[in-house]
């Protein structure tokens, strides 16, 4: 709390900030109330501390500032900026954990979410690029480009548990809701994906390797365990494939590619960061609607109510509710490559993300 200093109008040409006689402002003192509000002004600090604690955070990575920033989703401010070794460029919640990505350097960061501080920095890999972590909350698996492989880590106890060799080129991933089977696409424009057997979470399995429809970016398993959406790195299209049969049973439209997915509440949510859109779908494709971020948006994801993607070229975070209706825009960065939520212990379930005056009105599809 700041002490507020007046000044009387007559003395404001002379610049004295004291014009009333010393016994004019000394009022009688109640002990019992400075008393609390002295132990009010020391809990204060507490409070606000606890306030922040409870508020769902995004953790946006500031690629060229070698850094994470801690966005308020309610009201998108910033609340803390976290400082990473170099260039980090994807994040995923895993846990109370977020594994960072830095594909330039070979290097994966953890941050443990609760204290939004760097716990372990891991090296040993030539070029980390993106993560699916398991149900558990403690494995994680990370795609390393250069080396064709998918690496196995502890992220409760900071260590690497394993390697598996999977294809060239392996870059985004997803696991299915019951943390048994990896989909992994090889390449950016990807002629093959493989699906690796993870039922021994330390021990992945590349089971094979096939060829889609089109040439794979993203891979995203829906939370109803049976369906896997690809997006495609070549045209305006995206195919989804029933993960039991292997068959494609699906094929959205989607705006330019590369596309990204996530899911949430029965809903399948693309962005196109060169359209600078996000679509929203039915699990089964059906298209429901369609909302402008930011260009550049490409990574999105979700959670608790709340859908994120960041804009690569202009580092502006764009936060949704999980009807796909813009709720904010923030400036964050000079560049960013992704985001996570993260939801500290305690946080309150019931603040959900609601429709503002900016989030009412609906974009057009580019």
């Amino acid at each position: 709390m700041g002490v507020i200093l007046t000044m009387s109008v007559a003395d404001a040409s002379t610049g004295s900030w004291d014009p009333a006689p010393a016994r004019r402002r000394r009022p009688a003192v109640n002990r019992r109330e400075f008393v609390i509000a002295a132990a009010s002004l020391a809990a204060a600090p507490r409070a606000f501390a606890e306030t922040l604690a409870q508020a769902p955070l995004g953790l946006v990575t500031a690629d060229r500032e070698s850094q994470l920033v801690a966005v308020d989703l309610a009201d998108g401010r910033v609340r803390r900026y976290v400082r990473t070794v170099s260039s980090p460029r994807s994040i995923e919640t895993v846990g109370e954990t977020a594994v960072v990505a830095h594909s330039e350097i070979g290097a994966v960061s953890l941050v443990d979410v609760r204290t939004l501080r760097v716990v372990r920095v891991l090296r040993g890999f030539e070029e980390p690029r993106y993560t699916a972590g398991h149900p558990d909350g403690r494995h994680a698996y990370v795609t390393d480009a250069a080396r064709g492989e998918v690496v196995v880590l502890d992220v409760s106890h900071g260590r690497v548990l394993g390697r598996a060799r999977v294809g060239p080129r392996a870059r985004h991933i997803t696991i299915t809701p019951g943390g048994r089977t990896l989909w992994i696409a090889l390449g950016s424009k990807a002629r093959e994906l493989a699906i690796v057997d993870v039922s021994d979470r330390t021990r992945p399995r590349l089971v094979r390797r096939f060829r889609p429809e089109l040439l794979a970016h993203d891979v995203g398993a829906a939370p109803d365990g049976r369906h896997v959406w690809v997006s495609s790195g070549d045209r305006d299209a995206l195919l989804v494939y029933d993960a039991w049969t292997g068959r494609a049973v699906a094929r959205p439209s989607g705006d330019w590619p590369p596309q990204h997915v996530t899911f949430a509440r029965g809903r399948a949510y693309v962005t196109s960061g060169w359209s600078g859109t996000l679509r929203v779908h039915r699990i089964d494709g059906t298209p429901l609607g369609t909302t402008v971020v930011a260009v550049g948006s490409y990574n999105v994801q979700q959670a608790g109510g709340w859908v994120l993607t960041a804009s690569l070229g202009h580092g502006d975070l764009s936060i949704l509710d999980d009807r796909g209706r813009m709720l904010r825009r923030e400036k964050v960065a000079r560049s960013s490559h992704d985001a996570c939520i993260v939801r500290p212990a305690g946080a309150a379930s019931s603040r959900r993300p609601g429709p503002t005056s900016a989030g009412r009105a609906r974009g057009r599809a580019r």
